[in-house]
């Protein structure tokens, strides 16, 4: 991760960059261009405040309350009141990774000009970030329509000196904090409270560290799949370049050549090469690159949806100082974050159900072709071996096919009608968040096993890439001589597995 601050200056945020200043505690600071572009769309806001057209948000009530006017002498004290009455989520807190990325995704939002606060306004939230300030902001309240409004009005009392707030692992009130900090609480001037709360930013947020964490997981799922097509002695046959490029699908391309690599110098494909008495492999090995490739292109699309959100503006009403204009829309709707998110759920129940079934064939041992013990016991009957991590990856994959249930599918309209489609994205983020590790904990049992199960195939050895991920593997999880708890085996290469420890590029 980069040390340097992160500048925001109205440019479109990468993922690492959410991630780095969500998980590493990178520093942010604000940069001239977008000081400027938000003095020009403030001072075009201003402007226009002052006339007697009435501009939502501005000088209006919200929601099904914006035909009321709302007068110059109360612009301050509603928008102060619109943070505390949508301050109403539920559920456990959100940790303080998911919140903090949903703080810098909101800042790059708001320092590009146009939503029309003030420059302290973003300053101040990039106080809190690189103070350590984490607002303690509720899971449950947002509909993922108008704006996650419930999760960012928790994340905006601490900016007014409200709310509560964690810092250095201690949780105290908002007020408590800035004061700790030096910081001094903020007063909200026109459309600032509603810039605060009006956009997809914890959606968004969840969604990117996900991503961050799905692309750990891709890599550990095919390095997974190669270790495990030596483990269970099936042929590279299905592998060859030309039958994939006969289909042209990418991301089965693109696996089919990851798992060849990991393979290359393989002993053991060459030690059953010539008269093997099997014709085809199962599914789970002969069309890996099929299955898991669908799924890698879908993972594609989705990490090109949130690519262009972390570029985006989703606040209502926007302002073009440019052109003079205040519009209004809604820009705020996470309907494409939510389908994005609904669809990774899917494909991440692929990556982790064809794993299982891997699992599945190699414990039950009965290929007789493959000299491996039933459960990969030590001594069947005396010891049971790993029987039971495949009853784990199994409960892991139910609970996977619950979760594929799409959230954003459902409809409840808020608001007395006036917000009457709803796309329940941070339901959506939420499921793909809890399906990311589950299907991790599926692809550390099947290295898990395939690990113990090459141990079968010695002295021949796998190609290079296999290897390494054999001995990664052993560094945290030794070969089975004895039963033993595998729970701690599995926790600790699933570790591994966040901490990108099986990454292609060494394949």
């Amino acid at each position: 991760m980069p040390s340097e601050p992160l500048e925001l200056d109205g440019q479109a945020l990468a993922l690492d960059d959410v991630s780095s200043v969500a998980r590493t505690g990178r520093a942010v600071q604000l940069g001239a261009g977008a000081q400027t572009a938000m003095q020009a769309a403030r001072q075009l806001l201003e402007r226009r405040a002052e006339e007697a057209e009435a501009i939502y948000g501005v000088n209006t009530g919200f929601g099904s309350l914006a035909s009321v006017r709302i007068e110059p002498d109360a612009i301050r004290e509603v928008q102060r009141n619109l943070i505390r009455s949508h301050a109403a989520g539920v559920g456990d807190p959100l940790s303080d990774d998911v919140v903090r990325a949903m703080l810098v995704i909101l800042a790059a939002s708001l320092c590009r000009g146009r939503s029309g606060v003030r420059i302290e306004v973003v300053t101040r939230i990039i106080d809190l970030l690189n103070a350590g300030i984490t607002p303690v902001v509720p899971s449950r309240g947002s509909v993922g329509a108008s704006g996650d409004l419930a999760p960012l009005a928790h994340a905006a009392l601490v900016l007014i000196g409200e709310g509560e707030a964690r810092v250095n692992d201690r949780q105290c009130s908002g007020a408590a904090a800035l004061k700790a900090a030096g910081l001094e609480p903020i007063t909200l001037d026109a459309k600032e409270g509603l810039a605060l709360i009006n956009g997809t930013h914890l959606m968004s947020a969840i969604g990117s560290l996900v991503l961050c964490d799905v692309q750990s997981l891709s890599n550990a799922s095919i390095a997974a799949a190669a270790m495990g097509i030596d483990a269970c002695r099936a042929t590279d046959a299905t592998l060859d370049e030309r039958l994939h490029a006969a289909r042209g699908q990418p991301g089965q391309v693109r696996v089919a050549e990851q798992l060849r690599r990991h393979l290359v110098g393989s002993q053991i494909i060459e030690a059953h090469k010539i008269d093997d008495p099997r014709v085809q492999d199962p599914y789970c090995l002969r069309a890996a690159p099929q299955v898991m490739g669908a799924a890698f292109d879908t993972i594609d699309f989705v990490r090109d949806v949130f690519e262009k959100e972390l570029g985006a503006v989703t606040d209502n009403p926007l302002v073009f100082a440019d052109d003079g204009d205040i519009v209004p829309g809604g820009n705020f709707h996470g309907m494409p974050l939510a389908i994005a998110l609904d669809t990774l759920t899917i494909a991440l129940c692929h990556v982790a159900g064809i794993a299982e079934r891997r699992i599945n064939w190699l414990l039950t041992a009965s290929d007789s072709e493959n000299p491996v013990h039933i459960y990969l016991s030590p001594q069947p009957g005396l010891h049971s071996g790993l029987m039971i991590t495949q009853y784990t990856a199994a409960a892991c994959c139910n609970e996977l096919q619950t979760l594929a249930a799409p959230a954003s599918v459902a409809n409840i309209p808020t608001s007395a009608g006036i917000e009457d489609y709803n796309s329940f994205g941070v339901t959506s983020a939420h499921q793909a968040r809890a399906a990311v590790d589950l299907a991790i904990n599926v692809v550390a049992i099947e290295l898990l096993v395939m690990a113990e199960a090459l141990e079968y195939q010695r002295p021949l050895r796998s190609g290079e890439g296999v290897e390494r991920t054999h001995e990664r593997v052993r560094s945290v999880a030794p070969r089975l001589t004895a039963d033993r708890p595998p729970a701690p085996d599995i926790a600790a290469i699933a570790k591994l597995i966040r901490d990108g420890a099986f990454g292609l590029t060494d394949a």
